[in-house]
């Protein structure tokens, strides 16, 4: 399975990246995975490739390059309970730093590299997001609603907040079919309303779904909160999506 890292060229620099590609010389359906917020490193890269072997050319980028080249701070192998509060010490500045206006900058270019290359096929993208990712990967398909055909965010962080352009307000731009799979507790019953009223209201085809026996974070095998079924079940909705909105569709 072929893998590499990339330059993007942003306004802000140059973004590395990872990029999984099927190996055989034929074009295929675009993906721009966001990671969560400790950002591009080997479980990533390894998300990338499962879905590369599916037949998708898949972006991971990373977030901090206005900061260094991932990973952009020294991260365990396992990130346990005990090295977390370390780990979020050194990468909450970074996260409050990514406003909206880096978000929807570094989306552009995402989407312009990602579509340009030689393996991509001319279509629709998808965007996918884990934790922190799953509000970029929303805001990347509200911004750019004619190429952004399918949207996947799980264990989400970020979606429905009080602020004036929090993500779940924009969703009337969506054109995108969405999966939202939740760890138990990531959000509020009434949040969970609200956001389901909000893409209901726009026409919005959607499932949000809080997956059992879960805590924030589940997708992740390098994390205390992994969980295998989970993860698993996250292909099963993650998978059939990606056909529906990219191949078939």
């Amino acid at each position: 399975m072929p893998s590499k890292t990339v330059q993007i060229p942003t306004p802000d620099g140059q973004a590395d990246a990872f990029a999984a590609f099927p190996d055989h010389g034929e074009r295929h359906p675009g993906v721009l995975l966001y990671p969560d917020a400790f950002g591009p490193r080997p479980e990533l890269e390894a998300k990338a490739r499962e879905l590369a072997e599916h037949g998708y050319y898949v972006l991971v980028p990373n977030l901090y390059y206005r900061t260094g080249p991932a990973p952009v701070i020294e991260l365990p192998e396992h990130i346990g309970e005990e090295a977390r509060p370390t780990v979020f010490g050194q990468l909450m500045p970074l996260v409050e730093a990514h406003t909206t206006e880096r978000v929807l900058r570094d989306a552009d270019a995402y989407l312009r590299f990602l579509t340009a290359q030689p393996e991509v096929s001319p279509g629709p993208v998808a965007t996918i997001g884990y934790c922190l990712g799953a509000a970029l990967a929303m805001r990347t398909a509200t911004a750019h609603p004619g190429q952004v055909a399918a949207v996947a965010g799980f264990h989400p962080g970020f979606l429905v907040t009080d602020a004036p352009d929090s993500p779940h307000r924009l969703v009337a731009e969506l054109k995108a079919e969405v999966h939202l799979g939740l760890a138990v507790g990531d959000l509020t019953s009434e949040a969970i309303e609200e956001l389901d009223r909000s893409l209901d209201a726009a026409g919005v085809t959607h499932t949000i779904e809080t997956y059992p026996d879960t805590i924030h974070g589940f997708t992740m095998s390098d994390t205390d909160a992994y969980n295998p079924d989970a993860l698993q079940h996250h292909w099963d909705r993650l998978l059939p999506l990606l056909d529906r909105a990219l191949t078939r569709g």
